[in-house]
């Protein structure tokens, strides 16, 4: 009765225990995702990506420099300098020494520039410019991962699908290999019929063993992009169920067109080319700063005066500097950039193309997965059926094993087509998600 009451008491615990920790239960910590938790949790965790949104906070650090280039500089000075010989000055006919052969000189300066020929300002709107190019480049990244999780994740589903396949052709044939030992021992078969039936059972195993270590890789793949420990028990939902994509391909486009950031990084980077014409056509301006000085000076090194020398003063300026000639510097600067621009609208021509081409692709893809994915269901119907058939007239002896090992190999063959085709059809659309700009 004790142990009785033990073991209920036991069983409601670990009831319990996995009514309120499920992650604690019989799947030994396994983690089943869906598609799109796949997707949010690479996006969360991808060591790649942090990297990448790293690249934000440095463009936002260069745009706080470049905005300190308006504010005026705050500098200081300290200096001492010795005379070979007493300075002289003439009066009424009469010499007479001024200053100290010893002279020391502490400077404060407040400089502020007035203009620059626009150069602050098209260097902080690049500065603006890089922020925004960060950010593309962080979507990107988003869009490649997103991509790159959906193909680990059927990539899982793929390698399952090949394990099940495996599995039930090891099933077969290690059955089919039974019933030919039996007829054997009775004299039914030849010894030549009993060994390739066996030779065929162990190529099985063999394939079996393969498609179970290909299923452990996918998954290790899936976590390492999941920044998830390579070695951790994982599993994924089955998506079995496919939906035909009713879509226009112009409709297609013009979402690419908008959304792709490849589109908007190279209109990002026409702006900052822009900018850098600015910049450098600055040069042909003169550069105009104003200046004041706070200045001490003395024979010691207190700079509290001292011969002929004050205590004190200050002085403001304005200065104006303009290197008007440098034999086509500036000129063919400017022309250097005016020939990237032109490149990068050739560049966003092809980029263009290469979009429509894509989705082009991934549209056909689909069409070509949709219309396989019936087929290769209904060969796989008629594979088993064969299948069932020639096992049937086998074991009634009025055919060879021959005939059992092709309808096996026929039916495998045609589960590889079937559960191929699921996969073409997910990535191909998975691949046009891509390949518009979305996840």
């Amino acid at each position: 009765m004790k142990v009785k009451n033990w073991l209920i008491s036991g069983c409601l615990l670990f009831a319990v225990s996995v009514f309120l920790f499920p992650g604690s239960g019989l799947a030994g910590g396994k983690k089943v995702y869906t598609l799109d938790e796949a997707v949010k949790e690479a996006l969360a965790n991808n060591w790649k990506l942090k990297a990448k949104e790293e690249k934000i906070q440095q463009a936002t650090y260069a745009k706080n420099q470049a905005r300190a280039e308006f504010l005026p500089k705050l500098s200081t000075s300290y200096g001492y300098s010795r005379y070979g010989s007493l300075r002289t000055t003439d009066i009424e006919g009469q010499k007479f020494d001024v200053g100290s052969l010893n002279n020391y000189e502490w400077r404060g300066t407040i400089k502020q520039p007035i203009f620059t020929g626009f150069a602050l300002i098209s260097a902080y709107r690049l500065a603006e410019l890089g922020i925004d190019e960060s950010d593309l480049q962080v979507e990107l990244e988003k869009l490649d991962l997103a991509l790159k999780v959906k193909g680990a994740y059927f990539n899982i589903l793929t390698a399952d699908m090949a394990v099940e396949t495996a599995q039930k052709a090891f099933e077969a044939l290690e059955s089919h290999a039974e019933v030919a030992r039996n007829f054997y021992k009775v004299g039914m078969i030849p010894i030549n019929d009993l060994l390739q039936s066996e030779v065929e059972a162990g190529n099985a195993k063999h394939n079996l063993i393969k498609a179970q270590n290909d299923a452990r890789l996918a998954r290790a793949n899936f976590n390492a992009v999941l920044s998830r420990p390579v070695s951790a028990e994982v599993d994924v939902v089955d998506i079995k169920v496919h939906e035909p994509r009713v879509g226009d391909f112009q409709e297609y486009l013009e979402r690419a067109l908008k959304n792709r950031p490849e589109v908007k990084l190279i209109e990002n980077n026409l702006l900052q080319t822009d900018q850098r014409i600015v910049y450098t056509e600055s040069k042909n301006y003169p550069e105009v700063a104003f200046t004041w000085d706070y200045i001490k000076e003395g024979d010691t090194p207190s700079v509290s005066g001292g011969s002929g020398l004050e205590e004190s003063n200050w002085q403001a300026a304005v200065g104006l500097t303009w290197t008007f000639w440098e034999w086509g510097k500036t000129y063919y600067a400017v022309k250097q950039q005016e020939s990237v621009k032109n490149e990068l609208l050739k560049t966003k021509m092809e980029l263009e193309e290469n979009i429509e081409l894509q989705i082009k692709d991934a549209v056909l893809n689909i069409q070509t997965a949709e219309a396989n994915i019936p087929i290769t269901a209904k060969a796989v119907e008629q594979g088993e059926e064969n299948l069932r058939v020639s096992q049937e007239r086998y074991k009634a002896q009025v055919t060879t094993s021959t005939e059992v090992l092709d309808a096996q190999r026929y039916l495998t063959s045609a589960r590889v087509f079937h559960f191929n085709a699921l996969f073409q059809y997910h990535l191909a659309t998975a691949n046009l998600q891509r390949a518009m700009g979305e996840y």
